[in-house]
Order: C-alpha cells, then sequence, then structure tokens
C-alpha cells in the first residue's frame, strides 16, 4: 500500500478480530514510528504493554474492542513547558506513524485517550514527569468504518502579508 493510500483509508476501528499480531511485525512497526520528527533527537516516547489485570482495571466501554494488542505511548516532559510541547507533539506524530505502519500491513488500531484522567493515570502507573499521548488497540479490523466526511481542506487554507 502506498504512503496516500494508507492514510486515506486509515480508520480508527472499534472491533478486532481474535487473531494474534506477530511480534516481529509488531517491532518493525514500533522502530518505523521512530522515525517521528522530533526537536533536538529527544526521541520522548515511551511504549508499555498493558495486560489482561490492567486492562481490566481500566474497564474501558469495550475492552478496547477487545483488540489482542493494547500499548500505552507515554511522552516525557522536557526541561522547559516548551520543550514538554514539543515532545508531545513528536509523540503524537509517532503514533501516527506506527497507525501507519500497521495499517498498510492490515492491522489496525484504536487511538483512545482513556490514560488522562488521574485514576486511570493511577491505574496505568504513569510518572508524574510524563503524558499519556495514547493508549491503542491493536489488531485486525473486524469492521472497518466508512469514512466521515472531512471539510474540504481549501476551506482551512488562508494566507498570511
Amino acid at each position: 500500500m502506498n504512503t496516500l493510500d494508507a492514510i486515506k483509508t486509515r480508520r480508527n476501528i472499534k472491533k478486532f478480530k481474535p487473531e494474534e499480531i506477530d511480534q516481529n511485525s509488531l517491532l518493525s512497526w514500533l522502530e518505523a514510528a521512530a522515525m517521528a520528527p522530533n526537536h533536538r533527537m529527544t526521541e520522548p516516547w515511551e511504549i508499555y504493554f498493558i495486560g489482561a489485570e490492567t486492562r481490566e482495571k481500566l474497564n474501558h466501554k469495550t475492552n478496547f474492542g477487545n483488540a489482542p494488542i493494547v500499548l500505552m505511548i507515554l511522552s516525557k516532559h522536557g526541561a522547559t513547558s516548551v520543550e514538554t510541547e514539543e515532545n508531545a507533539m513528536a509523540t503524537a506524530c509517532y503514533i501516527q506513524n506506527f497507525n501507519l505502519a500497521a495499517w498498510a500491513e492490515g492491522v489496525g488500531t484504536f487511538w483512545s485517550s482513556i490514560g488522562i484522567t488521574p485514576k486511570n493515570r493511577g491505574i496505568l502507573q504513569v510518572p508524574d514527569d510524563y503524558n499519556i499521548i495514547g493508549v491503542l488497540g491493536v489488531g485486525y479490523p473486524d469492521v472497518i468504518p466508512e469514512p466521515k466526511t472531512r471539510t474540504p481542506i481549501k476551506n482551512r487554507i488562508s494566507n498570511l502579508p
């Protein structure tokens, strides 16, 4: 699948097949995602695999669509507030790279913000000097939603003098 097709066809998957994901493929997508742009090569992302016990404590309404894999992606705080924000943006790019790499090989993701509440930060044992950028369900899609209508990009473009 070429890059534009991956971008245009990727969907947030809410229901997964129980099939396991090949670990070598998963690691290759995580590795490829690290090519995300990041200021001063901070590589601020940290990846945690979330096990069944923690998933149960999180009590997600759909158990992440019964995805066979659930990942938490953290962003390390920087030395300044600007660097912390840069790190969060870079980590979001990391996640998008991962999502596209997986999608290109037929694997979908569900990007959740469940980790942002204080209760869930505690369940996930997130250190104070990290932000949770996303909790991802990862697996083969059982259902691929239809694309939602997007605002034409020409309506989002402005020119500065």
